[in-house]
This record gives C-alpha cells, structure tokens and sequence, in this order.
C-alpha cells in the first residue's frame, strides 16, 4: 500500500515504515503529525484518485529529526570580463517516518467510480444507434455543377517534335 501526500508543497510517494527527508516542518522532534493532502492511495491494486484530493484520507507521520542537507555551491562566471561569483548555500530539512496511511473514503470513491463505468458502457452501446440515425437523417446537399463544354471548345495541348542540337567535332589531340 502506497500513498502519493503533498508535504510543504511537494508531491511524496510514502509508503508505511518508510523514512522520507522534506522541507524543514515547524513541529517539534517526537511529535505526530498528519497530513491531509492525500493524492492517491493504492490499495492491493485498487487505486483511488483525489479530485483534487481524498476525503477523509490522513497519512500520519513521526517527526525523527531536523537536520541540514550537503552543501550546494553556486558559481557564476562571465567569460572575458573578470567577472566571478561564488555562493553556497545547506538546505534545512526534517525527517518523517510514516506510521500509518488511513485511506477512509476510498471505498466509497471504488464504488462509484465502478457504476460511472457500468454506465459510461451503457452510453457507447446506445451511441452507434444514435449516429446512424442521424446520418439517415442528413439530406443530400449537392453542388451545382459548371456547365460542361463541348469535346470542339476543349483545347488539347499538341506535341512539337524535341530539336536536335548538332554536335561538334571534336578534334584530335596532337602532339
């Protein structure tokens, strides 16, 4: 059973028992938290999809630790001018651990997303009937057709004969 949680903006795929790092949270070490944004959950292949998020569904979580990421160095050059810059910069993180993934309204989404299917196959099987009704019903439109000319007002293209070059001597080589 996994989840999909957005977490201080970003998307996580968590999964029960799994450690994850995100952008540092104001909580304290020790404490549980949960998070309510739940975008999917799949439960032993049935998968639920938020419109724009599950209801009801909470993904609880246990905050390990806080702690800084590796260093980033930022360096700017501009070839020629003399120009260099510098920079570093340590992101600050916290550790969760998942404790629990509690999808409460996926059961009630399966269900109804299992009778929009039972209907969306009613609806195709009717559709084709539909259509060939309509195309039955269409009237013929016909264009008005240029008046045709008669076989002595048509010109026909004559052939010429190709002109032939004539070709020069060529004369011998001497030594």
């Amino acid at each position: 059973m996994y989840a999909i949680v957005e977490i201080a903006g970003q998307q996580f795929k968590v999964e029960e028992g799994k450690k994850i790092f995100v952008h540092r949270l104001e909580a304290e070490e020790g404490n549980q938290i949960e998070f309510g944004q739940v975008l999917l959950i799949e439960d032993e292949g049935k998968i639920t999809i938020g419109e724009p998020t599950i209801k009801d569904a909470v993904v609880k979580g246990k905050i390990l630790d806080h702690m800084r990421g590796d260093k980033v160095i930022v360096f700017k050059k501009k070839r020629k001018k003399g120009y260099r810059v510098k920079n570093g910069h340590r992101q600050n993180f916290t550790q969760v651990e998942i404790v629990s993934i509690n999808g409460k309204g996926s059961l009630k989404k399966a269900t109804q997303k299992e009778e929009e299917v039972k209907i969306a196959e009613v609806k195709v099987t009717e559709e084709p009937a539909r259509k060939k009704k309509a195309v039955a019903k269409k009237p013929a439109v016909k264009k008005e057709a240029a008046p045709a000319k008669k076989a002595s007002e048509k010109k026909v293209a004559e052939k010429k004969p190709a002109v032939k070059k004539p070709v020069a001597k060529k004369a011998p080589k001497g030594k």
